[in-house]
């Protein structure tokens, strides 16, 4: 059985061990390698600089732990310089361990010189003498790589530990070879400081390394001068772009593989982030050696020098041609959505002919090719969001997103970021970025529905973007430009809650700008008739049903009811009618209408201001 088990291991370690492909698709993020070559860039200490190597790996292949050993100076013991999740008495029994050929994985590894994949601890004999402390804290199969230099010394091992019985995947040991890698670099680094005759010669191999590393890893990635000047694009970039190393130097770099468009849009982003010490991004078309263009999101990463200034820039691109085909296909089928709504949908179209009605309808054509921020009131029902709507369609605005906020159906702990956006970490769940709804209306406008909601911390929020113009994401301090228009709408008396404290009267007038009232059905009792004949006409589309008037009868009963529900309470009504009606006359039944509703208020028919505990943002109580 052990010598089974030992022919096994020695196979998948020697030359049947899966190769990864030249062509195969990179396992390490651009981003977080990166992260691990600024840090040995700026020369940051080496455990810290492993144990960042360690945890990358960790996180592309969760449930694993890894472990570095470096070679001590006899050239055979290993010693422990990253183990963040080993634990800790597994660590404790074999720090120190001696290399040879049954010492585990790792030490193994460094004799023979070679990867050691073991995929069961419990059956091999490579680890009779360390089974009864690997076992114990779980640990079941073990693959080791050794660290090799670039003049081919054994510098330690990359080790990696699963809780299961398994082999490694090709692209577990691609990962293992770039971890491998980049550690290497590493030690070669800090190993280069302790003589001083060796040093400019071992600096110079590690860069070199450190290209052929970044040349492997698959990514297109540059590096910049502080000024932004090209010092260094990889393999993949002349790839992709089909220049020469002598080319990808020259200063008119960026006109030969940027659109002419990005070019200009960008000028004042790119002046602005390498003036900057911060991490930015871009989006820009790069034309490939073929000739085509596609999307790219660059990173920038700055390194620091050790007086903290910004001495290089580490680019990194990443291909969004599909994200971007899908963001158009998105955005042309909500184009066709709307117009589809335009033609089937009562929440597009104003119909009526009455006075009251007119009245708003004047109204909207004065207010909506201004800018003006407008109040609208009006009762539930009664279509408060068709003229916020019909107000945009009016507006030089028409072409750019119309988003809508539900004040009352968001919960108050969300709402600040909806409206406003979060970064990723400002609370808990936020796993990453999100724009709010301020940002997605950016050039068009907002409809913020059921405004009187808002709690008082939110209110300071959305005053400073009507005064300003500007936002903060939750989790943020830099302030980002808007471009939006602001439409609001109330079924509550805002002025009485004002009065009562409960709404900031600074935001009151700043919403109150322009308002419209939209009035109740029952002031609009003309209206009616045309009113049930389109919306018959609406359930009856797509039906076999052919229904040519509505009684008398009917007509009279829907004329002289109040109609509390108003507008969507007659939507129900038809609806009922037009389900049941057999022949071509439209009958309505009195018992469906709600004779015994309350009286409306005299004024507005608005509902009352809701009480907002102070001592409590999260809860309120009707008054």
């Amino acid at each position: 059985m052990e010598r089974m088990a030992e022919t096994g291991t020695q196979e998948l370690s020697s030359e049947h061990s899966p190769s990864p492909s030249p062509a195969a698709t990179p396992t390490l993020p651009g981003e977080a390698v990166l992260d691990a070559l600024k840090l040995i860039l700026i020369g940051a200490p080496l455990p810290e600089v492993l144990t960042s190597v360690t945890r990358l790996i960790e996180t592309q292949r969760p449930g694993m732990l890894c472990s570095i050993f470096l070679l001590d100076a006899d050239g055979v013991h290993l010693r422990y310089a990253a183990a963040p999740s080993l634990p800790e008495s597994y660590q404790a029994a074999t720090d120190g361990l001696a290399s040879g050929p049954y010492a585990g994985s790792c030490g193994t590894a460094v004799y023979r010189r070679e990867a050691v994949f073991v995929p069961d601890i419990l059956s091999d004999p490579l680890w009779a003498d360390f089974r009864a402390v690997a076992v114990p804290v779980g640990l079941r199969a073990a693959w080791s790589s050794p660290i090799i230099s670039n003049d081919g010394r054994v510098l330690g091992t990359f080790g990696m530990y699963d809780r299961e019985v398994r082999n490694p995947t090709p692209d577990d040991i691609r990962l293992i070879d770039d971890a491998s890698r980049i550690a290497a670099i590493a030690i070669e680094r800090e190993q280069s400081q302790t003589a001083l005759k060796a040093a400019f010669e071992r600096i110079r191999n590690s860069e070199a390394h450190l290209r052929q590393v970044v040349d492997a890893i698959r990514h297109d990635v540059v590096v910049l001068g502080a000024d932004g000047s090209v010092l260094y694009v990889n393999r993949s970039v002349l790839e992709l772009t089909g220049l020469s190393e002598c080319e990808a130097m020259e200063t008119d770099f960026r006109v030969r593989i940027f659109h002419s468009e990005d070019l200009e849009r960008l000028r004042g982003a790119r002046k602005a982030g390498f003036s900057g010490t911060v991490p930015w991004e871009n989006e820009v078309r790069v034309r490939r050696h073929d000739g085509q263009y596609r999307w790219f999101l660059i990173r920038y990463s700055p390194v620091f020098d050790e007086t903290g200034r910004v001495k290089q820039w580490c680019a990194a691109g990443m291909d969004i041609e599909d994200r971007k085909r899908d963001e158009e296909r998105l955005q042309q089928e909500n184009l066709a959505l709307r117009e589809d709504l335009d033609l089937s949908s009562m929440y597009e179209e104003i119909v009526g002919s009455s006075k009251p009605l007119r009245s708003v309808l004047t109204h909207i054509s004065k207010v909506a090719p201004t800018d003006s921020t407008v109040l609208i009131y009006g009762e539930t029902g009664t279509g408060k969001e068709l003229v916020a709507r019909a107000i945009h369609k009016r507006s030089n605005r028409s072409a750019r997103a119309f988003i809508k906020v539900n004040c009352a159906a968001i919960p108050p702990s969300l709402i600040a970021s909806e409206l406003f956006g979060h970064e990723k970490g400002a609370f808990t769940g936020a796993m990453q970025r999100r724009i709010g709804r301020f940002e997605a209306a950016d050039g068009g406008t907002i409809f913020l529905d059921e405004v009187g909601e808002l709690l008082p911390e939110t209110q300071v929020s959305l005053l400073r973007v009507l005064q300003e113009r500007e936002l903060e994401r939750v989790g943020s301090n830099r302030s980002i430009s808007v471009d939006v228009r602001v439409l609001a709408a109330t079924n509550r008396e805002l002025e009485a809650a004002v009065n009562e404290g409960y709404f900031r009267r600074d935001l009151f007038y700043r919403l109150n700008v322009f308002p419209i009232h939209v009035p109740p059905l029952r002031e609009r009792r003309d209206d009616i008739p045309m009113l049930v004949e389109y919306l018959v006409e609406r359930y009856t589309r797509g039906t076999v049903k052919r229904i040519r008037h509505t009684s008398k009868k009917s007509l009279e009963l829907l004329q002289s009811y109040d109609w509390p529900g108003n507008i969507r309470e007659l939507q129900n009504v038809i609806e009922r009618a037009v389900i049941l009606c057999d022949g071509e006359a439209l009958s309505v039944d009195e018992t469906w209408l709600r004779r015994g509703a309350k009286a409306h208020a005299p004024t507005l028919g608005l509902a009352p201001s809701r009480r907002v505990r102070r001592n409590s943002p999260g809860t309120s109580e009707k008054s």
